[in-house]
């Protein structure tokens, strides 16, 4: 019987050779050559080694294993069963938009972020350029293959991916696969002349399909939902358990959600009343969405805001950390083009080794039209006490199974980005009380997530249903909530990890704080969240009691 360290890495394998690129990415170079294979066959495949991997891992008797064995065997199960959802949503057949929720979007946006270390890497990028065609060619092929079956895109978002086609073509030269530096100047002509008579070609062939075959079929914009099409209402509910790491059902995360925005408001009149004395939520709410005061020059004053946030952050962390990062975390604007679709941030782990940083990215487009606000909230999210942290901890950790230092859980690690914004406020982060008013603002996007993403899969909402609720009760402008719906659509049930995984953190601490009173160290909590890698909330209570030796309740 296999031991829970080779069922890991042997899933890991099957998470690495189902997306080589983002193998590279996390540091790992052996398939530096090769793209995804998107075919219905391969994924079948790869959907039944994870399937046999997961009923291997269930069988191991685990009543004698150490905290650690245990651990990796529950990061086995939850990733198993998440890859089995992924490839059972067969999502690269109606997964059409210009944003990198998309295979081929995604595919240009993140092979830009590639790092090129010497000569031999350098020669494994152009090849994989030289394999672009056919990867556009497999995309098309699935996207065909999901008309024939009724699994179709929605029409807006495949005019958004026409639309970043045509912007990526119109610009040659800000190619983002132009971005990674290669060291030999004949590899850099020979990247020029692929990406001219191959990738371009290619990708105006891809544009043509869309336009041409794919756009007559597509869903109305009152059809977004995973549960218009064929089997979607069983393939949502794969997904949010898949995202949460819990059991609770569609409804049950509607109702949440709905709960939380009204608790929230009430925080909101607080706050309101106490910046300009404005008690009533809505009026709040709307000052905080048409003050022109609180809006940005430009895109250098948005990443300088964030820059100097991380920094305050980076200075008192010692006070709520045992451990740091070994490295800061860059702030870069999101390298274009960029579509309505585009998020208005994402951070990107440090490969192992250091060969790339962790990176910031901010979305700079039409910066005039963007709130100043939330943006210390998004900036601790991402960096941190966020995102940063965590992945730059647990890669540290190299007695760890890889898979547990490279591979996000999802409720996990969006559930420590939400916790982390609260937790900027207990350090004394924010710079004034219009960033507090952010990080509510905030906190009420990530409640209205639960009522919009099931009301859009489980519950029929249009996307102008769901458009109309996240302008209602967040303070998004109007680019932003258009970009959020359609990001929900894209990626169903993503959106529902966030808030779910946060109550589960802050759950697991109030416990701890209960029991241990006056004996409770932050320091020591935070380090044994973050020093196991990446877990299944549904493990965080026993981890906590165990590594804090908690009293039993």
């Amino acid at each position: 019987m296999s031991t829970p360290t080779e069922l890991s890495d042997e899933l890991l394998a099957v998470l690495f050779e189902s997306n080589p690129v983002s193998a590279s990415l996390y540091g790992a170079h052996d398939r530096d050559d090769e793209l995804p294979d998107i075919s219905a066959a391969a994924e079948l495949a790869f959907r039944e080694r994870a399937e046999d991997i997961r009923v291997r891992a269930m069988a191991v008797d685990t009543s004698h294993a150490d905290l650690e064995q245990r651990l990796t065997i529950a990061a086995v199960v939850h990733h198993a069963q998440a890859v089995v959802a992924r490839f059972d949503a067969r999502s690269p057949e109606y997964t059409v938009v210009g944003s990198l929720f998309a295979p081929v979007a995604g595919l240009l946006f993140h092979l830009g972020q590639v790092s090129v270390a010497d000569a031999r890497q350098g020669a494994d990028f152009v090849t994989r350029l030289r394999r672009i065609p056919e990867f556009v060619a497999t995309a098309a092929q699935r996207h065909r293959e999901g008309v024939a079956t009724g699994l179709v895109p929605v029409r807006v978002l495949v005019d958004d991916a026409i639309r970043h086609l045509d912007d990526h073509l119109a610009a040659p030269g800000a190619d983002p696969l132009l971005a990674p530096e290669l060291p030999d100047p004949a590899l850099e002509q020979e990247r020029k002349q692929v990406l001219a008579e191959s990738v371009h070609p290619a990708l105006r062939e891809y544009r043509e399909v869309l336009a041409a075959e794919i756009a007559p079929h597509a869903r109305p914009v009152q059809q977004p939902g995973l549960c218009w099409l064929p089997g979607g209402h069983e393939i949502y509910q794969r997904l949010v358990r898949a995202n949460t790491s819990t059991d609770r059902t569609p409804q049950e995360l509607h109702d949440i959600g709905r709960e939380r925005i009204a608790a929230l408001r009430e925080e909101l009149a607080e706050l309101g009343a106490k910046v300009w004395g404005e008690r009533e939520p809505n009026a709040v709410l709307h000052r905080l969405r048409t003050d022109p005061a609180l809006r940005w020059r430009d895109g250098e004053e948005l990443l300088a805001s964030a820059r100097e946030a991380i920094a305050r952050a980076e200075a008192v962390a010692p006070q709520w950390f045992a451990t740091l990062p070994d490295q800061p975390c860059e702030v870069r604007a999101m390298p274009g083009p960029t579509t309505d679709s585009t998020p208005i941030g994402l951070y990107t782990a440090p490969a192992l080794g250091g060969s790339r940083p962790g990176v910031y990215f901010a979305n700079t487009e039409r910066a005039e039209q963007r709130p100043r606000f939330n943006s210390e909230a998004i900036a601790f999210h991402e960096v941190v006490p966020g995102h940063h942290m965590q992945f730059s901890l647990a890669q540290r950790r190299a007695e760890l199974p890889m898979l547990r230092r490279l591979i996000p859980i999802t409720a996990y690690t969006e559930g420590w980005g939400l916790y982390t914004e609260r937790l900027a406020d207990e350090m004394g982060l924010y710079s004034d009380d219009v960033a507090r008013l952010g990080m509510v603002a905030q906190d009420l996007v990530r409640a209205a997530r639960l009522v919009v993403d099931t009301g859009l899969h489980e519950f029929g909402w249009s996307r102008q249903r769901a458009v109309d609720y996240l302008a209602e009760h967040t303070t998004l402008p109007q680019l932003e909530v258009e970009s959020e719906i359609d990001r929900y659509i894209s990626l169903p049930a993503q959106a529902l990890s966030y808030l779910v995984g946060k109550l589960e953190i802050d759950r697991v601490r109030a416990t701890a704080q209960q029991r241990l009173g006056a004996d409770f160290d932050i320091r020591r909590f935070h380090d044994a969240l973050l020093r196991h890698g990446a877990l299944p909330v549904s493990t965080l209570d026993k981890l906590v009691a165990e590594e804090l030796h908690l009293p039993r309740g």
